[in-house]
């Protein structure tokens, strides 16, 4: 049985707001804010979705489909990268930790973009502590899961055959 690609983005654009509204759910019933690679990982789902129900209402063709899996592809593999760099600080040892910095906040009201953006990237301590897990596995890495799916949910719209409903 072969499912659409419109039924695809669909459920992509589902579990992107699924995801977006447990972690809103954690940061505002469980008081856990979001550290500066979380806030990153959060705008990578953004676009995820935002591509994904662009593409459900556009209903593209053969090209469009795959324009629009190639941004799910690239913006998957975007959070993808953010999601491991905060797992691996949190693999760190204590004493090699980073320092914890100064907010989001703070460094987009005191810098331009273009220095805030690999400020944020290099991750800070507040980065590296792990508040919540579910099975063992701390948020980042339930992040980089769901953005695997996403990536092969992209590369499926690329590759696949049947035209689009």
């Amino acid at each position: 049985m072969r499912i659409s690609s419109r039924v695809m983005f669909l459920a992509v654009l589902a579990c992107c707001l699924a995801v977006l509204g447990f972690g809103l759910y954690l940061q505002h019933a469980e008081h856990l804010e979001p550290c500066p690679l979380c806030i990153l990982q959060r705008v990578a789902f953004i676009a995820v979705g935002l591509t994904a129900l662009t593409a459900f209402v556009h209903n593209p063709g053969v090209i469009g489909r795959r324009v629009y899996g190639l941004l799910l592809v690239f913006f998957s593999v975007a959070g993808a990268a953010v999601a491991i760099r905060n797992l691996w600080l949190q693999s760190l040892p204590p004493d090699k930790v980073p320092e914890c910095g100064p907010g989001l906040d703070y460094l987009l009201e005191a810098f331009p973009l273009s220095k805030v953006l690999p400020m944020v990237f290099q991750g800070s301590g507040e980065c590296a502590k792990v508040e919540w897990t579910m099975f063992g596995l701390a948020i980042p890495a339930w992040a980089l899961g769901w953005f695997m799916v996403f990536m092969m949910v992209g590369l499926a719209a690329i590759f696949m055959r049947e035209k689009s409903a």
